[in-house]
């Protein structure tokens, strides 16, 4: 859990992801469109990558996507695109740093 909190601590947008995850791949691709280079996280491809996803499922994180922003979690696809409709991910991503008005 330590490992996690430092990881999401470093930088303002964190996504932990699967490289053959469609809906990692959809996240990924909506923060490249608004200009934000998140940090990411392969929990396939990286070392102790199961010992972080697990860590992940205690924090209630079932699936990747999982994101953290400004190193709150924010949670996976459903949470984001919740966000991005009520027009709220935005100004969440300038308030964290991510985003340059």
């Amino acid at each position: 859990m330590d490992r996690v909190n430092r990881m999401v601590s470093e930088r303002p947008v964190v996504i932990f992801s699967k490289s053959s995850c469609i809906l990692s791949h959809t996240i990924k691709s909506l923060f490249n469109d608004f200009g934000v280079n998140p940090t990411v996280y392969e929990l396939d491809e990286i070392a102790r990558g199961q010992d972080i996803e697990q860590a992940l499922s205690g924090l209630g994180c079932g699936t990747v996507p999982v994101v953290f922003i400004g190193g709150e979690l924010v949670g996976g696809t459903n949470e984001i695109m919740s966000l991005q409709l009520k027009r709220v991910l935005r100004p969440m991503l300038i308030s964290a740093g991510a985003l340059w008005v």
